[in-house]
């Protein structure tokens, strides 16, 4: 049995204003918890990198910590790319996720990893 479970979502072509909306990045953050059925410590925590500070990788980062773990986003609007980590100490339906994900985003490719996390706890 694993300490926690993790998965990476790696999604490109993304649709442009849900890589740079910061209400729309934090209601997805708040229902994909409601989709999991996982207990939030807090609102969903997001920043914004500008384009000036760091060229080519402007876009939101976001965090959600869960009594389970925590959700991690980060955009990048000029590739539209959005990572994507999911990790709990409880088990979960990836393709819900994966699910829930694309249809925020609408995606045009999609890569995932899902790996076992504190195999020998």
């Amino acid at each position: 049995m694993a300490f926690g479970y993790h998965l990476m979502i790696d999604m490109y072509d993304c649709r442009g204003e849900a890589l740079s909306s910061i209400s729309l990045t934090y209601e997805f953050l708040e229902k994909l918890a409601e989709v999991l059925k996982m207990t939030k410590q807090s609102p969903p925590f997001l920043f914004r990198s500008d384009e000036k500070a760091f060229p080519g990788k402007a876009g939101l980062s976001g965090w959600l910590p869960l009594i389970e773990s925590g959700i991690q986003i980060h955009t990048i609007e000029a590739v539209r790319f959005v990572s994507l980590d999911v990790y709990s100490c409880r088990i979960f339906d990836k393709a819900t996720i994966l699910d829930f994900a694309s249809e925020i985003f609408k995606p045009s490719e999609v890569e995932h990893e899902f790996i076992l996390r504190g195999k020998k706890y």
